[in-house]
């Protein structure tokens, strides 16, 4: 084992975990002013729930011993087993020639664990009851992230197409930090969630305007800040895949926020400070899937077209009146979407992984699209029906006086603001 490599994960996982409270900041500001607490507190409480079931759980379930290429053993219940052996050592195929120990591996994984689930709830923003979105959590994390994470990255599916047994199909579909996993799996749901939540009693009567834009652009500087820690240290070393990789993201970022400040600018006459924030948010995303399978060139293109792509989705989800209350969809399933088909477009096997389009090798395109396809249609169908049940059988939505007074109140009976 390595301890540089050891203590600059150990430092990704912290970054990553801070993110969380970057975008409990970030959507606290996007939100109405009786909302503000409620919204912070799904992003805080997230990190409890969800370091217990990773704990007891998610993890073996996403990195356990394969079974069918479809989801990990029970082997890792309770963290069992784990006695400071390397990664490399107790996951195999799965963390083949990592130098860090199994727990480094394990609590950086957690983050994204964490985070995930916490971005689905800006589409329930003002609406949903505590109770039923507890037990949401759970059963998402369980039941989407995890089977997920482990196509991806636990020696699933995903990471190796051959065992389709399709003729010509071989190699992965590339996600470098979370991509599908993280991104489109968390944009997704929250466009289900949104349509099995409904709209708020007053959308489309009163002005829906961020309460706090200070909050927003506070949350998005932590999130670009964390995000170092989320892409680059998802090269699992410290290595020149990791320098590779916090220099592309930093210059998608960059780039989202100056394209999508461009286009509030050109449609509305001003360059909106929120659209600067979003659109750094958005080339973050973009370039999540591709940071270490991409130069700084491609990652600039990334992120420009990320803050176009996503600036655009806003502009749709309105005109269908779905009530994504603080565009996840338009954020993080496009921006997620355009990052993973882009890591087929523009990947070059000299800076890791596969080649892409560009570089001779529309087969990746391929791949890059499989997984894409696959990840909407497993995180849209399932949120789908979890909610579906949930709203069925505990319900889903407070009352309508309960919503007119604000979740603040309503649900924890403390205001974010006092007089």
């Amino acid at each position: 084992m390595d301890s540089g490599d050891n203590a600059w994960i150990l430092t990704s996982s912290a970054l990553v975990l801070l993110m969380t409270p970057g975008l409990a900041f970030f959507y606290s500001g996007l939100a109405g002013r009786s909302n503000a607490l409620a919204t912070i507190m799904h992003s805080f409480i997230i990190i409890a729930l969800i370091s217990v079931v990773w704990v007891l759980w998610g993890y073996t379930l996403a990195f356990g011993p394969d079974v069918g290429s479809f989801i990990g053993g029970f082997d890792f219940f309770g963290l069992n087993g784990f006695d400071g052996a390397p990664a490399a050592d107790a996951l195999g195929v799965a963390a083949s020639g990592l130098t860090i120990p199994h727990e480094t591996f394990m609590a950086f994984q957690m983050m994204f664990a964490i985070i995930t689930p916490a971005l689905i709830t800006g589409a329930m923003v003002g609406r949903i009851k505590f109770k039923s979105f507890l037990i949401f959590i759970v059963l998402w994390s369980t039941i989407v992230y995890s089977p997920l994470a482990h196509w991806v990255w636990g020696g699933g599916w995903l990471g190796d197409l051959s065992v389709l047994g399709i003729d010509g199909l071989k190699g992965s579909s590339m996600d470098f930090a979370g991509g599908t996993v993280v991104h489109i799996s968390s944009g997704v749901s929250a466009l289900a969630a949104a349509l099995v939540l409904g709209r708020r009693s007053n959308y489309g009567r009163e002005p829906d305007l961020p309460h706090n834009i200070p909050f927003v652009v506070l949350g998005a500087s932590i999130l670009w800040f964390g995000w170092f820690g989320f892409n680059a240290g998802s090269s699992l070393a410290a290595d020149g895949a990791a320098a590779n990789a916090f220099v592309t993201t930093n210059t998608a970022a960059a780039m989202g926020a100056l394209a999508w400040m461009t286009m509030t600018w050109w449609r509305g006459g001003a360059p909106s400070v929120v659209g600067a924030a979003s659109g750094a948010v958005a080339g973050l995303v973009a370039i999540t899937p591709a940071a270490g399978f991409v130069g700084p060139m491609p990652a600039m293109l990334i992120g420009l077209g990320a803050g176009v792509f996503c600036y655009l989705a806003t502009l749709l989800r309105a005109r269908m009146r779905v009530d994504d209350a603080l565009d996840v969809w338009a954020v993080h399933g496009v921006g997620g979407t355009w990052g993973a088909f882009a890591t087929g477009l523009f990947a070059v096997a000299s800076v890791g992984g596969t080649d892409g389009l560009f570089a001779g090798n529309p087969g990746q395109l391929v791949n890059q699209l499989i997984g894409i396809v696959a990840s909407w249609v497993w995180a849209f169908g399932l949120t789908f029906i979890i909610l579906k049940g949930l709203d069925r059988t505990i319900g889903l939505r407070v009352t309508v006086d309960e919503e007119a007074l604000g979740l603040d109140l309503s649900q924890h009976g403390e205001p974010a603001y006092t007089p």
